[in-house]
C-alpha cells in the first residue's frame, strides 16, 4: 500500500542538522504514527513521503523556510523576572513552554540578569535547514 491522502502512516526517522546533529530520533522507540494529508508534520517533509511504499527508505531535505521558518530577531524579548513561575531558577539556555494564546511553544532564555529574562520565542530549529531519514514501517 502507497502512502496518500487519508491513510495511516507509521514511520521510523532520524531528525539531523546540516552537520550531522541529530535533533529528534524514533530510534528505540514505536514508530511515529500519523494520518497523511492532516498537516501533523512539517509539510514540505509530508509531501516528500506521498506514494512511498512499506520498507522503502529515503533521506529528504527540508529548507528552513519550509520547516519552521527563519529566526525572528524581534521574536526575542526581556521580561520581567516576576513573569515566571516562583519556582524556576532561570539560567542562560534553558528551555520552557510558554503558554500563548493557541496552546504552548517551546522557549529558551538567552540572558538573565536581576531584574529581567530574555525570552527566545523563535522555534529552537528556525533558520536550520533539516535532514530527515525516513523508512516507511506500514501504511493502513
Amino acid at each position: 500500500m502507497k502512502v496518500e491522502t487519508g491513510r495511516t502512516v507509521q514511520m521510523h526517522y532520524v531528525g539531523k542538522l546540516e552537520d550531522g546533529t541529530v535533533f529528534d530520533s524514533s530510534e528505540n522507540r514505536e514508530p511515529l504514527s500519523f494520518v497523511f494529508g492532516e498537516g501533523s508534520i512539517i509539510p514540505a517533509l509530508e509531501a516528500e513521503l506521498e506514494g512511498m511504499e512499506e520498507g522503502q527508505k529515503k533521506t529528504v531535505k527540508v529548507k528552513a523556510d519550509d520547516a519552521y521558518g527563519q529566526r525572528d530577531p524581534n521574536a526575542i524579548q526581556k521580561v520581567p523576572r516576576t513573569q515566571l513561575p516562583e519556582n524556576i531558577e532561570p539560567k542562560v539556555g534553558m528551555q520552557l513552554l510558554a503558554q500563548m494564546q493557541n496552546g504552548s511553544i517551546p522557549v529558551t532564555i538567552v540572558e538573565v540578569d536581576e531584574e529581567s529574562v530574555t525570552i527566545d520565542f523563535n522555534h529552537p530549529l528556525a533558520g536550520r535547514d533539516l535532514i530527515f531519514d525516513v523508512e516507511i514501517v506500514k501504511v493502513s
